[in-house]
């Protein structure tokens, strides 16, 4: 039995079989992934097993992906754009939740919630200074747009987002939160190992054999696909989007004189808790990137090489910086859109010790670009169980604390 319309979160407590939709919409700023997933709990209330059952995806319009960009811009994004895209990529949610349904053969009274994280256009990382009621205070703020009343009521279902606020309010940096569910779905008791997350931003979180809760740490990387897609949008006009499977890469020459000028950025060395996105990485990065790579007079495909080059080093590098040195790590896991570039992936693979291997979570039934929608449907599912979700060793919280609000 759902919870549509009762408003007592004690019925899906009480329950042991839980299904749940998780959307995710990243900084890749390219559609919207759907997941139908089902969580067993043991007579305690534990998560015992989490299923994909169902995967869609839909894809932004062009138009829209352009509205979107604009409003990531601060020279280009709209205030009215801006309230009108928070309503409207309700629509394009519901759109997902219902193509996901009839995919699936289930109707929407047998879902319990959707958990959807939201579009993030700005997000600002440590704290920024506000006019207070005393005097100048420090807040922390991210935002996520996509109404909630708006998916709820074209849906017929319980709505639960704004999970990064919370956490936000209480100290934290809002982010990753994917983290507590990949303890759940990837925990060994014998390898350590990194899952590692490459959307637009790149993201790892680190578990070591074995760990609890307190013992796995997470940290934004820097770049994961956005130069690279921004460079091929621009040089195709918008016919493409990506370097599909590394294709541009794989023909181009590694500029070592352009990646070394672009490792120098302060936040690859900065430890973690730390998180970053499109506003550091975006649009003004990448006039950075090919004003330098045109200097010195390099060839489209030898930009794009160099570009893949640079996310795939600060990844490693991080590792080496960040990880190995604490942990013994023998697994990395890659998911995400950079999980089907098989340039990046070799070049990843190459600078990583012989000892430690690289796959992907596909290799493990969840389909490469499914995992993070898999973990919002965790974390939903945890806010209805009334339990914390957030990580304070991730994000920097002073406390565990129940993410997200819950549109009935």
């Amino acid at each position: 039995m759902s919870i549509v319309n009762r408003r007592d979160w004690r019925l899906y407590r009480e329950k042991q079989e839980h299904l749940l939709v998780g959307l995710m919409s990243g900084t890749s700023l390219d559609g919207v992934d759907a997941a139908l997933v089902s969580i067993h709990t043991d007579a305690a209330g534990e998560i015992e097993k989490t299923t994909l059952q169902a995967f869609h995806y839909v894809p932004y319009g062009e138009e829209l992906r352009k509205r979107l960009l604009a409003l990531c811009n601060l020279d280009t994004a709209r205030l009215d754009e801006l309230v009108v895209a928070h309503f409207g990529l309700a629509e394009w949610y519901a759109y997902a939740v219902r193509q996901l349904l009839e995919q699936a053969g289930v109707s929407s009274d047998q879902v319990d919630a959707v958990c959807v994280h939201g579009q993030t256009v700005w997000h600002i990382a440590g704290t920024t200074p506000f006019p207070g009621p005393q005097g100048e205070m420090p807040v922390r703020a991210s935002l996520q747009i996509g109404e909630l009343s708006t998916l709820a009521e074209r849906i017929g279902i319980p709505v639960i987002g704004n999970f990064r606020a919370r956490d936000l309010a209480a100290g934290g940096e809002g982010a990753p939160l994917v983290p507590y569910a990949d303890l759940i779905l990837f925990r060994d008791p014998q390898k350590g190992r990194l899952l590692q997350n490459i959307g637009g931003i790149g993201n790892v979180t680190v578990i070591p054999a074995a760990a609890g809760l307190d013992q796995i740490y997470a940290f934004d990387t820097g770049p994961g696909n956005m130069l690279i897609d921004e460079l091929v949008n621009r040089e195709t006009g918008g016919r493409e989007r990506f370097d599909a499977s590394g294709r541009i890469a794989s023909a181009g020459r590694v500029c070592e004189e352009l990646l070394h000028q672009f490792l120098q950025d302060e936040y690859y060395q900065m430890p973690p808790p730390k998180s970053t996105g499109r506003e550091v990485y975006g649009r003004g990065f990448a006039d950075r990137f090919v004003s330098e790579g045109e200097k010195l007079q390099l060839a489209f495909a030898d930009l794009i090489a160099t570009a893949t080059a640079l996310t795939a080093r600060t990844i490693t590098d991080a590792y080496r910086q960040h990880v190995f040195p604490q942990v013994n790590i023998k697994e990395v896991i890659v998911s995400g859109g950079g999980a089907h570039n098989l340039t990046l992936l070799e070049m990843m693979r190459r600078d990583l010790p012989s000892d430690v291997t690289l796959t992907t979570t596909a290799e493990y039934g969840v389909p490469d670009d499914a995992k993070e929608a898999v973990a919002f449907a965790i974390l939903g599912h945890e806010t209805l169980m009334d339990r914390p979700s957030n990580v304070p060793s991730v994000t920097g919280a002073s406390r565990p604390v129940i993410l997200g609000n819950v549109c009935w």
